[in-house]
């Protein structure tokens, strides 16, 4: 071990300036603002170490903090719920570590009092370089050299945001720190030679471009289309002109995303799990189907994760429902107006083929963690399918049909009411089965801005490689998309 590269370094939970300012400035203290904290705590991706303590404070009921839920998302859902949070001057203690970019955005205090679960000094650590034995005395230059490599977490934090936030290559952000930085670069040089014997520091200038591109590929590069630098400007005027907007929208529909979840957990599980089985008798009249959901169902309650399938369920309901009544009027019109249809056309291509992730981006910045981004984003992701499929069914009523229905004098709403969608039902049925099912494959991704559910579990095994877990939330998953599936398809009886 040569000696210490970095010291300083924290992990703990963190809280803006302002709200240290206000007295929030120990894990005591949490609790006297629970109400303006919402009870929550904000961490990242499940699974997560630093997530872990802050569960079992909680599950310990540690400084009173039993009543508190952990917010779990990603790294950049904390941050931009961060970001939300102070722009409105609310309080809000969220995961933090230095050094981080975070460090440069937002001025960042530091908890006291978690030394028991974090460590002391703020989760202090220090960074060591290590060598084979003997190295430094085999290499000496080379030695000497690793041996004056000391960083600070201001530091690093720079470079970091530079890589992060300004979309800099590693060599070309290290080498403008290093540049703006001499005196730093003088001492880690200090002592060290060339291969030629010359000292380091001697005629050392760094060259234009660190990233090592050159020719041809260096100058497009360096004449990039600022395609997303003008999407990052357009949202950051969207969030300082519409925020009331969108804070309006995030209560609607979060207040009714939860208020759905809390009626469907106020209802005793063995009732909820006899109706479910009920529903799928009296639509299908299929008792190996009902008995079927129902064994689904208890087998789901059996793994433990009851709770997280109605939270998954409602969220899969609320998104299809809301993916159904803009969609099939879409569809209807579409199918009326071919102009309209050749206008949408490429606007569904772009959302059935957009990767998914990019949806919660926007979203996310827009409007905060939990439900609200994770619906909007499952709408976007399943509204193509009934838009198409109820496209195609009124498209495709028998032209004798319509002929029929004129000649008889039907109205335009007769018409559509009592022949292009009694003709059109099936094909209409199957966009919302399909849609059910993409509105269920995005529980996962949902998960990443705290949306909750099924998706949490599946995330947390991934990133602790917890096969148990994963393939149980995977199967309680797969139970869930049968169970939907077979419920809300049409019936293949043919009437006799």
């Amino acid at each position: 071990m040569l000696g210490a590269n970095l010291v300083g370094a924290k992990y703990t939970l963190g809280v803006p300036a302002y709200a240290y300012d206000a007295g929030l400035k120990d894990f005591a203290d949490i609790q006297r603002f629970a109400d303006a904290l919402n009870h929550s705590i904000y961490g990242i991706e499940p699974g997560n170490d630093g997530n872990r303590q802050i569960l079992g404070i909680i599950a310990r009921n540690e400084f009173h903090l039993g009543n508190f839920k952990l917010i779990e998302s990603s790294e950049q859902g904390m941050l931009a719920e961060v970001e939300r949070a102070i722009r409105a001057h609310a309080p809000i203690v969220f995961l933090a570590w230095d050094p981080h970019p975070m460090n440069m955005r937002f001025q960042i205090r530091y908890l006291s009092g978690g030394d028991a679960t974090f460590g002391p000094n703020y989760g202090g650590a220090s960074v060591f370089t290590n060598t084979r034995a003997g190295y430094a005395a085999h290499c000496p230059n080379v030695g000497r050299l690793l041996k004056n490599l000391q960083f600070t977490p201001h530091g690093e934090s720079e470079v970091m945001d530079a890589i992060l936030n300004r979309h800099q290559t590693p060599a070309a952000a290290a080498a403008a720190w290093l540049q703006a930085n001499p005196s730093i670069k003088a001492q880690w040089l200090a002592g060290v030679r060339r291969f030629d014997g010359r000292p380091a520091l001697a005629n050392s200038p760094l060259t234009a471009h660190a990233d090592g591109a050159a020719g041809f590929e260096a100058w497009i590069t360096r004449h990039k289309i600022p395609i997303g630098d003008s999407v990052a400007v357009m949202i950051e005027y969207v969030k300082a002109h519409g925020m009331v907007l969108f804070d309006g929208i995030s209560k609607i529909v979060g207040n009714s995303v939860n208020g759905f979840t809390a009626l469907l957990r106020a209802i005793p599980s063995p009732l909820l799990i006899f109706l479910a089985a009920a529903l799928a008798w009296g639509l299908h009249r299929s008792l190996a189907l009902a008995v079927f959901v129902a064994a689904a169902l208890l087998f789901i309650m059996n793994q433990g994760y009851w709770l997280a399938t109605l939270e998954t369920l409602s969220l899969v309901i609320l998104s299809a429902l809301v993916s159904a009544l803009i969609g099939v009027p879409l569809g209807i019109a579409a199918a009326h107006r071919p102009r309209l249809y050749s206008a949408m056309r490429p606007v569904l291509d772009l959302m059935q083929t957009l990767p998914t992730f990019v949806y919660l981006i926007p979203t996310l910045v827009l409007f905060g963690l939990g439900v609200v981004p994770g619906l909007i984003s499952t709408v976007i992701f399943a509204l193509p399918a009934p838009i198409r499929l109820t496209y195609l069914g009124i498209s495709s009523v028998p032209r004798a049909l319509i002929e029929a229905g004129q000649a008889f004098g039907a109205t335009g709403t007769q018409m559509l009411f009592k022949i292009e969608l009694p003709s059109a039902a099936a094909t209409i049925l199957a966009g919302m089965t399909q849609c059910i099912m993409l509105c269920l494959s995005m529980v996962v991704i949902a998960a990443l801005v705290g949306a909750g559910g099924l998706g949490v579990p599946v995330v947390r095994a991934l990133n602790t490689v917890q096969i148990g877990m994963g393939f149980e939330a995977g199967f309680a998953i797969v139970l869930l998309a049968i169970i939907l599936d077979r419920i809300s398809r049409p019936s293949d009886k043919k009437p006799s």
